[in-house]
């Protein structure tokens, strides 16, 4: 009787019939989530114009400046170069496996031509559906879709003469405010019925009464953020168990800024990329489109340095889990879901045509092991007459031992400052004992 009530309240609460409730995201979503990865964020909407914060300039300022902004500044946005088919091929070609797009953002302007407020792309002279052209390209590259859609909505609060804030006031939380709360269910009826199937929401706000109504709409769909952790601008110390997802800019700045942003290496970008699959985690990259629907230069050249190593290494990144350490030094781990083969990422340099060593501590061989270095066939280096560039591997009382040479050349200048991938296959996990033991008898070996 108990739980009956409670899935009456919930009916009430959030406008769902008590049967159609479900609480949770399926199983099969949460895994074919993890699988991915990867994925783009892109925060775009139309005060990209300004170069400012996305939304934040609106909070606690003037009637004046809301007045303009709310009024006039949709009047300019015309973003006449916008090709989502160059964007989702970039993202393809990057290793992404889907994007989240900002469908609105906290100032509540729509990406869409929406029946629900004219606030949205309708009242610019573009008016073309960026959200609906965006879905179709990244679909078209393979991709999975998310929505980001952010509860608060600050043209409301606006209209409702209400101070602008992000849940600073009780009406700032749709549950609170009725207005609030009918606008964003029919906004998200709209995304979750007009694009076909959506296979991930983000959430950023308060999302009771509106996962349960995306989640009757489309069973299937993966609400991250409202959800499940998805930790901003960090990475987590230690894996996680489930899913989760770091979101990163890859400069100071989720929307465009023109000025007096340094943006993340192409390095960097890697590195994090593969500790955070190291743990576990996806990682959602942020870019920032310019005003006129141009990927700005400085992003797009990381995401062509991220696609180079992608193209060599993505299989390391993408359907595995974390292995049973996460890293042992400057050796970074991932593994099959079955755990029979294990990826061990080389970060620190690793000059052309030099052959190495390495000790796997934690891994056994065994009669059926294989061993190579991700892109490279292992048979010959170039210019370089009888190089012998082979892959040889020993399983030692000390652990699976690896000589192997890089010899794939992928710059001009043969210098290649990103980790190297070994594919360590039918292996097996040593366990942390042994490990131990075997690492205290080479440190006394010395």
């Amino acid at each position: 009787m108990r739980n009956l009530l409670v899935l009456l309240a919930c009916a009430v609460l959030t406008g769902v019939p008590a049967a159609a409730q479900q609480n949770d995201n399926k199983p099969e979503s949460v895994e074919s989530f993890m699988d991915l990865g990867f994925g783009m964020f892109i925060h775009w909407s139309m005060d990209s114009q300004l170069g400012t914060v996305i939304s934040h300039s609106l909070a606690g300022a003037s009637a004046e400046y809301q007045d303009r902004f709310f009024n006039e500044l949709p009047k300019t946005f015309n973003p006449k170069k916008f090709n989502p088919e160059d964007w989702a091929v970039l993202a393809k070609l990057a290793g992404m496996k889907y994007v989240v797009f900002t469908t609105k953002h906290h100032l509540g302007f729509c990406m869409w031509p929406t029946k629900t407020t004219d606030f949205c792309l309708s009242a610019t002279p573009f008016k073309r559906d960026i959200t609906g052209e965006l879905v179709q390209a990244f679909r078209a590259q393979g991709l999975k879709v998310g929505f980001y859609f952010s509860p608060e909505d600050f043209s409301v609060l606006h209209s409702q003469g209400l101070p602008i804030g992000r849940v600073q006031h009780p009406l700032h939380y749709p549950v609170n405010n009725p207005k609030l709360m009918d606008i964003d269910k029919r906004q998200l009826r709209e995304l979750l019925t007009r694009y076909g199937k959506i296979d991930i929401l983000f959430f950023d706000g308060p999302s009771a009464g509106l996962k349960e109504l995306a989640w009757s709409l489309q069973p299937d769909v993966m609400v991250t953020r409202g959800h499940i952790s998805t930790p901003e601008q960090e990475t987590p110390n230690a894996p996680m168990p489930g899913p989760w997802e770091s979101c990163y800019t890859m400069g100071t700045d989720w929307q465009y800024k023109p000025t007096n942003d340094p943006h993340k290496s192409g390095g960097e970008i890697i590195r994090m990329l593969i500790e955070i699959r190291a743990k576990g985690g996806n990682f959602l990259l942020n870019v920032g489109p310019k005003p006129d629907g141009e990927i700005q230069i400085e992003q797009e050249a990381r995401l062509r340095e991220v696609a180079l190593w992608n193209f060599v290494n993505g299989e390391a990144i993408h359907g595995v889990r974390p292995w049973k350490v996460t890293h042992e030094g400057s050796i970074w781990y991932t593994a099959s879901k079955d755990g029979k083969t294990v990826y061990a990422f080389i970060t620190d340099p690793w000059p052309f045509a030099q052959r190495r060593q390495f000790l796997f501590p934690t891994i056994k061989g065994g009669p059926d092991t294989r061993v190579s270095v991700l892109g490279h066939g292992g048979e010959l280096v170039e210019y370089r007459e009888g190089m012998d560039a082979a892959v040889r591997w020993e399983s030692t009382s000390m652990g699976l031992m690896v000589s192997a040479l890089r010899g794939q050349r992928l710059y001009t200048n043969y210098k290649w400052p990103n980790p190297v991938v070994l594919k360590l296959e039918n292996v097996s996990y040593a366990p942390a004992s042994v490990a131990t033991e075997r690492r205290d008898r080479m440190d006394g070996a010395k």
